[in-house]
C-alpha cells in the first residue's frame, strides 16, 4: 500500500507516544464522523499539514508528535484497534478524498519511501493509490 502508514495517522490521530506503546486515550473518537464531515476533516488535515492559523485538535497535535515514528516502524506500537482505524482512514482518503491524500503524501512521504515500503500491505487491504 502506498503510504498506508499515513492512514495509520487515523490510528495515531487517536494516540500519543508512551515508552511501551501508544495510549488508548483517544480510541473512542468517532473517526467516521471526522471523515464524513468536510469541515472537521479539513481541520485535522490542515493541522497535520501545519497550515497557518489552524487550531489543532489535541489528538491531531499528539499524532504529529509520533507520526514519523509510526511511519518508520509500521505502527509497531499501535494496538490492533488503532491499526484497524488507520486502515479505515487510508481506504477512505484514497477512495474519496484523493486531494487530501496527495497533500499528506507530499508532506510525509516526499521521496516515496513509505509508498514503496507499504505497497504490498495496501494491495492486501484492497487500497489502490
Amino acid at each position: 500500500m502506498k503510504f498506508a502508514v499515513v492512514c495509520l495517522f487515523a490510528v495515531c490521530a487517536i494516540v500519543f507516544a508512551r515508552p511501551d506503546g501508544y495510549t488508548n486515550k483517544y480510541d473512542n473518537i468517532d473517526v467516521d464522523q471526522i471523515l464524513h464531515n468536510d469541515r472537521l476533516l479539513k481541520r485535522y488535515t490542515d493541522c497535520l499539514l501545519e497550515k497557518n492559523n489552524v487550531r489543532c485538535p489535541p489528538e491531531a497535535t499528539e499524532l504529529k508528535k509520533v507520526l514519523s515514528e509510526v511511519l518508520e516502524t509500521a505502527c509497531e506500537k499501535c494496538s490492533e484497534h488503532q491499526k484497524e482505524v488507520g486502515k479505515k482512514v487510508v481506504k477512505y482518503l484514497t477512495s474519496n478524498k484523493k486531494d487530501i491524500w496527495n497533500e499528506l503524501k507530499a508532506k510525509y512521504d516526499p521521496e516515496g519511501k513509505y509508498e514503496q515500503k507499504y505497497e504490498d500491505t495496501a494491495k492486501k487491504e484492497g487500497v489502490q493509490v
